[in-house]
């Protein structure tokens, strides 16, 4: 009983982060300051740009699950994350404390601060060489990357097609907005219940890779356009480690509410 009380009450809490994550809106000062801004940049990129970073994106998420693959893993500390994994686990199996559950989340939460660092110094240098097309295929590995570690830190695999797929809705639903993003937040709820339950679920993965490729492309054109300036580019500091931030977060709190889940399940 008191086992499902501390599962209740962090899944009441972890769901309050969830819904304000899925609530965020636009601040007054960014629609007022940033968004006329960043209006006039995009008067003046390019129409044959859009459909080029579109392109870029696209390919580089063939280039980071197919080439990039043995690359990325060489990269991530398995057999560390998985012990500190099974640890923990094994702790809140036998004694389910709250301190347990918070120690599962310093493996998770350390993942992703350092993969900002990463990202910052990747924009910032390239940004400065005024480079911004190039870097595409680095900052998606960085992406990918920090979810791939997120997603172990919770004990959960990232190879098959359907988690990957779970992998770019994650990226969908951090770079949209408002009701856009509550609609892909279904889409991965949907979606872990069928991979958790083992069930047959159809995923067209190009399909998924080209929709997250259109979202980021969208969403960082500007970015990655100013990135493609020398001087100016050193934005790519400074958005590049904000992007993982966003994407890092969130993909916490799906992965761990699909733990959470599986303990309730487990314990019932």
């Amino acid at each position: 009983m008191k086992k499902d009380l501390i599962l209740s009450k962090q899944m009441t809490i972890l769901e309050k982060h969830e819904q304000k994550f899925l609530n965020q809106t636009e601040s007054q000062f960014s629609k007022s300051n940033l968004t006329p801004v960043v209006n006039k940049i995009q008067a003046k990129i390019p129409d044959k740009l859009q459909s080029t970073l579109d392109t870029a994106f696209y390919m580089g998420f063939h280039m980071v699950f197919e080439k990039g693959s043995p690359i990325i893993e060489k990269t991530i500390n398995k057999e560390k994350i998985a012990v500190d994994y099974d640890l923990s686990n094994y702790a809140i199996e036998k004694y389910m404390r709250k301190k347990h559950l918070k120690t599962l989340d310093k493996s998770s939460k350390h993942s992703k601060t350092i993969n900002e660092s990463i990202a910052a110094i990747e924009g910032s240098v390239l940004g400065l060489l005024g480079i911004g097309l190039p870097d595409i295929p680095l900052f998606l590995g960085v992406i990918v990357k920090t979810i791939n570690e997120i997603a172990l830190s919770y004990g959960f695999s990232y190879t098959s097609k359907t988690e990957k797929a779970y992998l770019l809705y994650l990226i969908c639903a951090a770079m949209t907005k408002e009701d856009r993003r509550k609609a892909y937040d279904k889409k991965i709820e949907h979606l872990g219940q069928h991979i958790d339950a083992q069930t047959q679920t159809s995923i067209d993965l190009e399909a998924v890779m080209k929709e997250t490729s259109d979202i980021l492309s969208n969403t960082l054109l500007t970015a990655k356009f100013i990135q493609g300036l020398p001087i100016v580019g050193v934005i790519g500091g400074v958005v590049n480690p904000f992007m993982i931030n966003k994407i890092g977060t969130y993909a916490r709190i799906k992965y761990k509410k699909r733990y959470l889940l599986r303990k309730i399940k487990s314990q019932r």
